[in-house]
């Protein structure tokens, strides 16, 4: 194979040598703390938001909190001259699907479409689930608030709506409510299997799942540091490419770990004073979230969510024993935090709905050699790329090198063995692409 020449000199337009985007530092202005504590309110305030609950009231019930739910996506729709779609998605569930499922219920999502100015199949989703539940998965009609759990995620949704409907990106971003949470994650599956039907090409969702608590039940109390769950390679996967990890790596390179390492990346960038938290899991030991459906059927997906949690407000019938308030009320929510990491969101949505598309295939090579050697498809719109490379044993990307509007670089004197590496597309403004894991070998 001829070998590549590295290049001693990289020339970029003067927006692109930038760090940082003002843009975003406008975002994390505009989220607003009382607004959140607003939405969180009026959601809990619907007595019981459980996914077999009342659909007929206009007070109280599911069927209330999702009609509501829409309004408010409506009315920020209307304040941006109609650049939301707002629809419902709907899945029949039949009774018996699981034990939680003891009647037929239509589970209803609702969902924003910010449709996006150059790739409008291109989708970023943000979530929050609309149903709550109390100690018993199927009491539906004793009163379940779910403030934190998750009238906060879904809080972020429209908060996030609200403040990025104000932009145009690129690429479309989806701003969702998904029901059935507690009961099976049926709204994630409804809504993962919808956009398979639609050939949506899916970025990344960022499912937000408790992010208003600060005070753990183990005493911690950490308003900065929050979690991001993300499994290592999809389900989907081929046995070729698990037989390819064995001599070429890979292991915890798929494709939701990059998205929750461009989330670490981008916070550390733009709220240097928050700690993300990389979780090298899918999610809690034993426990689900909405973010898993999509992985499923191959789509990246990660949990955000606070750090510490108090479980005598998860998923607990209202009550006090032994001193203790059970229950997951209006009360407990830090909205100051709540905000942190709704900003969180926005700037990535932001950042990833503002960036051209990453390359579809990445060839690396260097065998024996004191270099290594990577070659990509090239990117309608983006004006450069970006290797990155980091130990083996570090789960962030360290290093970076920009190498201008080439398809295939060598960098010299940095051994392959040593090292995994990357590409991202970069685009006018400077925003990157998801770093994508080298998914071809290079042979003489």
């Amino acid at each position: 194979m001829k070998k590549l020449l590295i290049l001693a000199t990289c020339f970029f337009t003067s927006n692109v040598f930038a760090q940082t985007d003002l843009k975003l530092y406008e975002i994390i202005e505009s989220v607003s703390e009382e607004h959140i504590k607003q939405y969180v309110k009026t959601l809990t305030d619907f007595g019981t938001r459980h996914t077999l609950s009342d659909t007929i009231s206009n007070t109280r019930g599911i069927g209330a909190a999702r009609r509501w739910i829409k309004q408010e996506f409506e009315t920020i729709s209307k304040e941006c001259n109609g650049c939301l779609d707002v629809i419902y998605q709907k899945n029949l569930v039949e009774k018996g699907k699981n034990d939680r499922i003891t009647k037929d219920v239509l589970v209803v999502n609702v969902l924003a479409i910010q449709k996006g100015t150059t790739y409008p199949n291109r989708y970023i989703i943000m979530s929050g689930d609309i149903d709550s539940r109390v100690s018993d998965p199927n009491n539906f009609t004793s009163d379940s608030p779910g403030a934190n759990d998750n009238a906060s995620g879904m809080a972020g949704a429209i908060e996030a709506a609200r403040v990025l409907s104000k932009y145009k990106f690129e690429s479309s971003i989806i701003y969702v409510g998904l029901s059935g949470e507690e009961q099976g994650l049926l709204g994630g599956a409804g809504l993962a299997a919808y956009a398979k039907e639609k050939g949506w090409d899916i970025i990344g969702v960022l499912n937000n799942d408790m992010i208003g608590n600060i005070e753990g039940v183990d005493g911690v109390i950490d308003n900065r540091t929050f979690r991001i769950f993300s499994e290592p390679v999809p389900p989907t996967e081929t046995e070729r490419e698990r037989n390819s990890r064995r001599s070429y790596g890979g292991e915890v390179d798929g494709i939701s770990r990059q998205l929750a390492r461009y989330v670490h990346k981008t916070v550390e960038t733009y709220m240097p004073e928050m700690n993300p938290m990389m979780v090298y899991r899918l999610e809690r030991f034993g426990r689900g979230g909405h973010h898993r459906p999509f992985n499923d059927v191959g789509f990246a997906g990660i949990r955000i969510m606070e750090a510490h949690e108090n479980y005598t407000q998860q998923h607990q019938d209202i009550r006090t024993e032994n001193g203790i308030n059970y229950g997951d009320t209006f009360e407990h929510v830090n909205f100051a935090y709540a905000k942190k990491l709704i900003a969180v969101n926005a700037i990535n949505l932001a950042s990833l709905a503002s960036a051209p598309p990453p390359p579809k295939t990445v060839a690396i090579g260097g065998i024996v050699e004191p270099s290594a050697i990577l070659k990509w498809d090239k990117v309608d719109g983006a004006v450069g790329y970006k290797i990155y490379w980091r130990d083996t044993t570090s789960p962030t990307w360290d290093y970076s090198r920009y190498v201008g509007n080439y398809t295939e670089f060598t960098l010299k004197g940095i051994v392959i063995d040593n090292f995994y590496f990357g590409v991202a597309s970069v685009g006018k403004d400077g925003h990157e692409s998801v770093v994508v894991f080298p998914n071809k070998i290079l042979r003489d």
